[in-house]
């Protein structure tokens, strides 16, 4: 937005204008998703409901390399982390790392039939289409990462991630032979390895995965903020949104106690 424009006012008719939309379409709602905090107050403003949610996310907090990194764990978990590196390196696994603009159609087929299998191994249909990485890493080449996992000079896995500023998202996965821990490797540690490299701010890995902590992913607090036009399913669900937040809340604060550094921090609010 110009710098002469005032922020709150805009972001006010726009919201409104949003809301108009929706009554005139006959549309149930407008749902806005991963708010920073002057979308989320702007919203607040206009009396949307407001609903957080937890993810894991890492931060990178100055490090000099992995093992300055794993230099702020307990020693327990120091150990964990080791071993669980040491065991992909000795089955003879090896990474390489390419941005978009390395990647030839050859093996961006090799690449999208690893992610068409993960999806479909569990019953879902892929989100990308073939067509889509070559799209994106012809349109898009310095955004677009991909860590190979090598035995020998084959491809046995690979982890899709895109830059995006100061933080690497992440990760679409895939696999064609079971090694020890390579899941974990390919998606979680490389990409952390990545940022210390790169100086990246924030890793990013995608929802869920309560197994990201141990491997150094904090609690962060991410929001939404939702306009629901028929006033009775909006109290409902405000009500509902209430009780979720409480306890949101309470799973992240418990969460924190579990992450593997000496030092406890405060659960992170996405802004």
């Amino acid at each position: 937005m110009r710098a002469d424009l005032d922020r709150d006012e805009f972001a006010a008719r726009l919201l409104a204008e949003l809301e108009r939309y929706a009554a005139s379409h006959g549309l149930s709602g407008v749902h806005a998703l991963f708010l920073d905090e002057a979308a989320r107050s702007a919203c607040a403003r206009r009396g949307w409901l407001l609903r957080r949610d937890c993810q894991f996310h890492w931060t990178n907090r100055g490090y000099t390399s992995f093992e300055h990194y794993l230099g702020t764990f307990t020693a327990e978990k120091r150990k964990k982390a080791r071993r669980e590196r040491r065991r992909v390196a000795e089955s003879g696994v090896h990474f390489e790392t390419l941005l978009g603009g390395a990647l030839d159609e050859s093996l961006l087929d090799r690449i999208y039939a690893l992610h068409r299998d993960t999806f479909l191994r569990h019953g879902h249909e892929p989100y990308l289409s073939r067509a889509f990485f070559s799209e994106v890493s012809r349109t898009m080449p310095e955004s677009l990462m991909v860590k190979l996992a090598l035995h020998g000079r084959s491809v046995v896995a690979a982890a899709v991630f895109f830059l995006g500023g100061r933080t690497l998202y992440g990760r679409y996965w895939g696999a064609a032979a079971d090694f020890h821990s390579l899941h974990f490797e390919t998606c979680y540690h490389q990409g952390i390895e990545f940022c210390i490299e790169r100086g990246i701010e924030r890793f990013e890995p995608g929802t869920q995965g309560e197994h990201k902590v141990s491997r150094g992913f904090e609690p962060a607090i991410s929001w939404s903020a939702h306009y629901i036009a028929d006033p009775a399913f909006r109290a409902a669900i405000g009500e509902y949104l209430e009780r979720e937040g409480a306890a949101v809340d309470a799973y992240a604060l418990e969460v924190q106690g579990h992450v593997p550094y000496r030092e406890r921090r405060t659960v992170g609010r996405l802004a």
